[in-house]
């Protein structure tokens, strides 16, 4: 019987971790002990039998490895597995040129997976075999590429990213990014929502977040992963991606996002534990700012990057790294400037925004979906509101509140957002100590208020808001960026 816990294994010649001396390992849990022996020639010329012995992973590749002597070696060798009892693979005996298969008992009871290397001459002819059958299929392949190479390329269907991360803002090369997924062990859950749910989890040691798709949203993921994998799309202030995978059998499937873990969670949950100061502020506000300028621009270059609009601005969409600064999150709704053409890249998605966080001109459904501006512009207004938010908790005398707390429902209708943010042209209070502050928040109001014009052309730009709080950040580096901008 399979325990559910790690079992002890003896471990013998190179398959010791970190290259210890012969002793014992611990497998992961539901991993194998195992046993090898294999043929090879000592210095004088003789054939010795050379025996391992250690521990394997629990998924796929562990238990191939346990079946890899039913596969003819060049040199003869067997492997022996087992999995029922600490140091099971002490009374293992594998024997070369001997029979063997999946599920049988070692005598005593335990489970064993086994099998044998067949004999010398089997193993040759198998190895040519093998070779032949390699020529064929190269000669094959070699063909349909010269008749490719003679047809006008076609556009792929899945943008593949040649570069990997560094700098480039496309995570890890694809094929990486899959081992990625099959390495990952989930820790628990942090959060739910109308997407799916995040977890945390470990790779190689370090924690990362892992969205979970819902299957119903396939869209989101796929546009997400996209936005993620643009080219220069990097950024201290945009939430580092680092893979994503499809992953599942016949009867379920998980669309995987893996980024980088942030415990303080989201801007909203953090500003309902924890009051601001001016100074804590003005870094929270110009960093989430310096995160939607560097979206919004357009980098022109052999390898550039498009301009690109959240569509999806919010105080939940928006994490709290451990240094106060935020990185925007959540770009299953973002579209892009295809400058070449000037045409808006705008995915087929079901998903609409927030409607609480949505400009007058898409509530009053006046945006123009032709014009890239206009997006950029619906980005600004919601940034506003998420300002408001952080000046709301600056000192700490009043509880968290999410924009037209106390003018709507919870989770209002586009219709009763209409009604208030477009019949009435309210906006959140900004009060009189906010504008007599000699400190940031006075900024971060007046940055806010310009922000949320009802004229989309009367908003400041992204760029233009970053730049006027970048003068209330105490920190050198943030001084140094903008007289490089």
């Amino acid at each position: 019987m399979r325990l559910s816990r790690g079992i002890v294994c003896e471990c013998a010649g190179l398959s010791c971790p970190n290259g210890a001396a012969n002793g014992t390992c611990v497998t992961q849990p539901g991993g194998y002990c195992f046993v090898a022996v294999e043929e090879v020639l000592d210095d004088g010329g003789a054939l010795v039998l050379d025996r391992s012995a250690g521990c394997l992973p629990p998924d796929e590749s562990g238990l191939m490895q346990c079946k890899g002597s039913q596969v003819p070696h060049q040199n003869p060798k067997a492997i022996e597995c087992c999995y029922d009892s600490d140091l099971c693979n002490t009374r293992l005996r594998p024997q070369v040129g001997g029979g063997g298969g999946e599920g049988e008992d070692d005598g005593g009871g335990g489970a064993v997976l086994s099998g044998a290397g067949g004999a010398p001459g089997l193993a040759v002819g198998a190895a040519l075999g093998a070779a032949l059958l390699a020529f064929l299929i190269a000669l094959v392949l070699l063909a349909r590429r010269r008749r490719r190479s003679k047809r006008p390329p076609s556009p792929a269907t899945l943008p593949i990213p040649a570069e990997a991360s560094s700098g480039s803002g496309s995570g890890l090369p694809l094929l990486v990014q899959r081992t990625v997924a099959k390495q990952i062990q989930m820790v628990h859950s942090v959060g739910k929502g109308r997407y799916g749910e995040v977890w945390l989890a470990r790779w190689r040691g370090e924690r990362v977040a892992v969205k979970v798709f819902f299957t119903t949203e396939e869209a989101s993921w796929f546009r997400e992963t996209e936005i993620y994998q643009t080219v220069l799309m990097r950024h201290e202030n945009i939430l580092g991606f680092i893979a994503a995978d499809i992953k599942g059998t016949g009867s379920w499937t998980q669309m995987l996002l893996i980024t980088d873990y942030h415990e303080n969670g989201s801007l909203y949950d953090y500003l309902r534990a924890v009051a601001l100061d001016e100074t804590s502020l003005a870094i929270m506000a110009h960093s989430f700012l310096s995160g939607l300028a560097h979206l919004h621009m357009d980098i022109f270059g052999t390898k550039g990057k498009p301009a690109i609009a959240h569509r999806d601005l919010k105080s939940k969409n928006v994490l709290v790294k451990r240094d106060g600064q935020c990185a925007l999150a959540d770009f299953g709704l973002a579209v892009r400037h295809v400058a070449e053409r000037d045409e808006v890249d705008i995915a087929p998605n079901a998903r609409v925004g927030t409607r609480r966080y949505m400009p007058p001109e898409v509530l009053d459904d006046r945006l123009d979906v032709t014009n890239f501006e206009a997006f950029k512009m619906g980005d600004v207004y919601s940034a506003a509101l998420v300002l408001w938010e952080m000046a709301w908790r600056c000192g700490g005398a009043r509880a968290a509140h999410v924009p037209y707390h106390d003018k709507v429902p919870s989770d209002p209708s586009v219709e009763e957002m209409r009604a208030v943010v477009v019949g009435e042209n309210v906006r959140p209070p900004i009060l009189s100590e906010w504008r007599t502050s000699r400190g940031p928040l006075s900024a971060v109001a007046a940055v806010a208020a310009d922000c949320w014009h009802r004229s989309p052309a009367a908003r400041l730009t992204a760029m233009r808001a970053k730049k006027t709080l970048a003068k209330c950040v105490p920190h050198a580096q943030y001084d140094l960026d903008e007289k490089l901008l």
